[in-house]
């Protein structure tokens, strides 16, 4: 028997677990990308906490590796996070001249 949740939603963020999940989520919404694109699109994340996050995401079927080097891409359980995903993109878009912030 797996872990025991208080909410849908506890269980949600213990998925997601983090802002790296989340953004490389984000970018592969939007199709494959290999692994020095994923590398581009989040500079400030380091190569060794980049492999460790695509790891986790592997491990909970959330993302796959392609063969000979095709990178990496969202499977159907993954694919499922495209409502929330979707959702915190507008929000951050929304959000981001009230508060000043600049999105690249």
């Amino acid at each position: 028997m797996g872990p025991t949740f208080g909410c849908p939603v506890e269980l949600a963020l213990s998925v997601l677990g983090g802002k790296w999940k989340t953004v490389l989520l984000a970018h592969l919404k939007g199709g494959p990308l290999r692994y020095r694109e994923l590398r581009a699109r989040v500079p400030a994340l380091s190569d060794k906490m980049l492999t460790q996050r695509l790891r986790d995401l592997e491990t909970l079927g959330l993302v796959t590796k392609l063969p000979r080097g095709g990178g990496y891409r969202l499977t159907p359980r993954g694919d499922r996070l495209r409502p929330a995903l979707d959702a915190l993109y507008r929000v951050g878009r929304e959000l981001a001249p009230e508060l000043g912030a600049t999105i690249r």
